[in-house]
């Protein structure tokens, strides 16, 4: 198979690049491709920058251009549910919007109009391989099946927090992740989002993101460079 691996910072997939076995680099509407392989497996790694646009522009690339059979995409987000810590990972069981609201018209808040679903359901098989690769390659760091909320806002105040946390039921927030699952939905794409947890998303944020994201991204890649390797 040929994976694309997304992450939105070099912090994501610096630690990917490093080790795996690269035949060329393009650029491509200003986002690096790294196109190569690890073990057996071809990939193609892309730190696709931070937000939505830039996430599903990403896939579409990797798609249209490379022709990938499916997505992974790594990265940090902050803590909706109280019992996902800092180190922790979330493996996607599903990503929604918490920032689309087209209610007005009748939909589900979250939901894309004329996209006719909500929840983007990340690949079953996908997700256990990722399970296995943390279980082999990180077996001191607890991991959580969640749901994934993506928006364009970076949130660390605890009302918008728990807003978000009670109205999707997630269990983590990032800016991207639903963008991946959305381009890879319209493509067919099998996907899965690895989240390590940088923070909690609310005003203690400003003290523990810088602190803990380098660490945190850099174990989330280390396993994804696992799960690639052994997926056969």
């Amino acid at each position: 198979m040929k994976f694309g691996i997304i992450g939105a910072m070099d912090v994501e997939v610096a630690s990917i690049k490093e080790k795996m076995n690269i035949k060329e680099t393009r650029n491509i509407a200003g986002q690096d491709y790294c196109d190569g392989s690890i073990g057996d497996n071809e990939v193609v790694v892309v730190k696709c920058g931070v937000g939505k646009v830039r996430a599903g522009l990403a896939v579409q690339v990797l798609k249209s251009i490379f022709n990938v059979d499916a997505i992974i995409n790594t990265g940090v987000a902050g803590s909706l549910n109280n019992d996902i810590n800092i180190g922790d990972i979330v493996v996607s069981t599903d990503a929604v919007y918490h920032d689309v609201d087209a209610t007005n018209f009748g939909y589900q808040l979250g939901e894309v109009p004329q996209m006719g679903k909500c929840f983007f359901e990340a690949d079953a098989k996908l997700r256990d391989y990722a399970k296995d690769a943390i279980k082999n390659s990180a077996s001191d760091i607890n991991y959580f099946d969640g749901r994934i909320a993506s928006g364009d806002q970076f949130i660390c105040t605890k009302d918008k927090k728990e807003w978000i946390k009670d109205t999707f039921k997630a269990d983590c927030c990032e800016m991207e992740g639903c963008a991946i699952a959305q381009a890879s939905y319209v493509n067919g794409l099998p996907f899965v989002i690895l989240r390590a947890i940088s923070d909690k998303a609310d005003e203690s944020v400003s003290e523990s993101y810088d602190v803990f994201e380098g660490k945190a991204a850099k174990h989330c890649a280390d396993v994804v460079y696992y799960m690639i390797n052994h997926i056969k």
